[in-house]
């Protein structure tokens, strides 16, 4: 079996960034294995206690609906609806084993009745078997102190129904939800060891190791859009760590928890740097899938806790910015208060935005609370935050050809685009646009980005080219039938990526190629688009801007700048046109997973067309400040934000990239010489150097002294000799 050990802390080639590749080479990953980042970093050190809170939250409101038999009712379809009710009697078992919330024990107790009772019976509602198995199989448990004896064993004689009388029978991430309950069940003496053992392996050689153990990266394959959901991705690959959590000891253990570890060690690579799951596929933009990912990583970090201190660090501060993340969607407003928004927008439920078929408020939110509260169990182990591979960067790779997205990190700053568009639609929805779809910064809010592109019956909106064909406009975004991308990348390091998409007709279709050339730093993305065909056409770029989620956001702009913004923050997202003289022209909104997005189309008058994307905090220069000042030189940029010249960054805060020396600070008063040319990063306070790390065994001199540098072992300059974050 394949193994992909992205994390060793190897030297860096020569052009400054390791590759790992599939046998078959279906794609790569460029990453490197720094610890210090580009922008001040601290510990989220958020308590359990907060946990505890939202998932009583949760079960506070969703108490108002459960009616005399138990059952949870769903406040928009009016009836009980998949697994809400096991979901919340699993919530408050939780809450009354932690000691809290005593008075919702009796509630708890009548929906464990009532669930267990129509798995007795084999009469789960909408046939959503697979789920109630292993939630109540776990709930018991929690409620084992706190019921009568004859209570606890009316419910376990129920849970003892024969496993297939109760199942659906569906193969994809349902399928896993049966294996992991399955287990649980012979655990806890409900069904025969050996049984479980062989329908876990059948499924497995059968169904389920296809979907995740031969294919590059382990990410979980649920095929069920096209492209595959990056969403329903931590779906099956997150059961599957969970039945290797519950100690599953069949003939092919090793191999299915070395599939979910490897797949969850990469899932840090996709997270965004404000903790959200990448955009893409059936079930996007859903907050529950926030959670699904603290959980992972909650998992890790308590299995690596003594292995690996600093690994578990950074899957213990990914779960973290995975709960802060999922937080913003929290409503406070009666009386929906304690509940989240299903999907990320503020949209009136009724209207269902985002939604896929099977969304409902009750089943979602009741997966929120079920997989916080096992997180919660999860991170009963105390272990140190460090920074997670989001904040620091040096990141850029491309997913397979059934996911097709590509991502890129430079110091907190990520970028994710589609090399494929949705051509048909799936559960209720065209889920994925071709082209440029996130943008994030690590401590901004990342919403504004936008976190996510649109593609609806009406039209596509990411940001891509455009170009006027028989007198009309098409976005790229929009001709997922006629266009794919390609996707290179040139240099990685955690302060400078620089990459590039191209857009291409797909074999027999037509029109005209572009090249969008993409420099990704810890202030922005510079993108300099070109036309790299000979027909004569007019084009442009499209611009998606967020202006309303719910709520409406608060848009400016100049003749070169548009910006937007949640009102009352300082966060601001800026597209700054870097060329003379563009034409800009809003088009019709397009309402997406996370609101309404206003397309832009930026025409210019030359050969290339140069964007600046500036996501702003309070404190930074505005947006016409930096465009004023931006200078494009033969090699790289410079602006009141930063310096990029080849393969260095220069920042007030941070210097690196590749070569054999620097100089920085006022004048260049300040520089490093190395000893050979290698990949360093400098992290500076005041002006003054702070931290330094190389990829590579180097001698550095400067700074006063001569330091021998090892690979990737930071060094605290004010203490000489002391490793940073180890």
């Amino acid at each position: 079996m394949r193994t992909l050990l992205i994390w060793a802390a190897s030297a860096a080639s020569a052009v400054g960034y390791l590759c790992l590749a599939a046998p078959d080479d279906v794609s790569a990953v460029h990453t490197t294995a720094y610890h210090l980042t580009a922008r001040p970093w601290k510990p989220l050190a958020i308590p359990l206690d907060r946990y505890l809170d939202a998932i009583e939250g949760e079960c506070r409101f969703t108490v108002r609906h459960q009616d005399a038999a138990g059952a949870i009712i769903d406040p928009v379809l009016h009836r009980e609806h998949q697994y809400a009710t096991p979901y919340f009697a699993y919530a408050v078992g939780t809450l009354v084993e932690a000691g809290r919330a005593p008075e919702l024990l009796a509630n708890g107790v009548k929906a464990m009745e009532h669930s267990t009772q129509d798995v007795g019976a084999a009469t789960v509602p909408d046939n959503h078997g697979e789920f109630f198995i292993p939630v109540l199989t776990e709930a018991l448990e929690l409620y084992a102190k706190h019921v009568p004896a004859d209570t606890l064993a009316r419910w376990r004689e129920r849970m003892k129904k024969p496993l297939k009388s109760v199942l659906r029978g569906s193969f994809g991430n349902w399928e896993t939800y049966a294996m992991k309950g399955e287990w649980l069940r012979s655990r806890s003496g409900l069904a025969t060891h050996q049984g479980a053992v062989d329908f876990i392996e059948e499924a497995w050689r059968t169904h389920q190791r296809g979907r995740i153990a031969p294919l590059p990266w382990n990410l979980y394959h649920d095929r069920s859009s096209d492209p595959d959901t990056l969403s329903v991705e931590a779906v099956g690959r997150g059961n599957l760590l969970a039945l290797t959590e519950a100690g599953y000891d069949g003939p092919s253990a090793a191999e299915i928890r070395q599939a979910a570890e490897n797949g969850t060690q990469f899932a840090l690579l996709l997270q965004d740097p404000s903790g959200q799951v990448p955009a893409n596929g059936r079930t996007d933009d859903h907050v529950w899938v926030d959670i699904g990912y603290q959980l992972g990583f909650e998992v890790m970090a308590a299995r690596l806790a003594e292995s690996d201190p600093w690994r578990a660090g950074q899957f213990r501060h990914a779960a973290m910015l995975a709960f802060q993340s999922a937080d913003r969607w929290r409503r406070t407003d009666a009386p929906w208060d304690g509940s989240y928004f299903v999907t990320k927008n503020r949209f009136d439920p009724a209207l269902r935005v985002g939604y896929q078929l099977a969304s409902q408020y009750s089943n979602y939110n009741g997966s929120l609370m079920f997989h916080l509260s096992e997180a919660y169990w999860a991170a009963a182990r105390k272990v140190a935050e460090h920074p997670a591979p989001s904040e620091i960067g040096g990141s850029a790779f491309s997913t397979d050809g059934e996911f097709s997205s590509v991502f890129a990190n430079a110091g907190g700053m990520q970028i994710q685009a589609n090399l494929r568009g949705q051509l048909k639609e799936s559960d209720g929805n065209l889920w994925t646009p071709l082209g440029l779809v996130r943008f994030a910064r690590a401590g901004w809010d990342t919403r504004l980005g936008p976190s996510d592109g649109a593609l609806t019956a009406e039209g596509g909106v990411s940001f891509a080219p455009t170009f006027k064909e028989n007198g009309k406009w098409v976005r790229i975004a929009d001709a997922s039938s006629r266009y794919e991308g390609v996707w290179s990348v040139e240099f990685v390091h955690p302060l400078l990526v620089r990459c590039a998409l191209e857009y291409r007709p797909r074999q027999g279709q037509s029109g005209p190629s572009f090249r969008d050339a993409l420099v990704v730093t810890p202030d922005g993305v510079y993108s300099e688009m070109t036309k790299t065909s000979a027909e004569p056409v007019e084009w442009g770029v499209t611009w998606p801007l967020l202006v309303n989620d719910g709520h409406k956001l608060t848009a400016s702009g100049t003749p070169f700048v548009r910006s937007v913004q949640y009102p009352g923050s300082e966060d601001q997202q800026n597209f700054i046109a870097l060329d003379a003289s563009p034409t800009m022209t809003d088009e019709p909104l397009l309402r997406g997973s996370y609101g309404d997005l206003l397309p832009v189309r930026v025409v210019t008058h030359g050969d290339v067309n140069r964007t600046f994307i500036y996501p702003r905090s309070g404190g930074q220069p505005d947006a016409e400040t930096v465009r004023r000042s931006f200078r494009i030189g033969a090699h790289g940029f410079s602006s009141p934000l930063a310096i990029v010249e080849g393969k260095l960054y220069s920042g007030p805060n941070v210097e690196g990239g590749f070569g054999a020396s620097i100089a920085f600070g006022a004048a260049g008063s300040q520089a490093v010489k190395f000893s050979q040319p290698c990949g360093f990063l400098i992290q500076l306070r005041n002006g003054r150097a702070v931290a330094i790390e190389t990829d590579r065994a180097v001698k550095a001199h400067g700074l006063g002294r001569t330091l021998e540098l090892s690979s990737y072992v930071p060094i605290d300059l004010d203490v000489e000799g002391s490793q940073v974050g180890r």
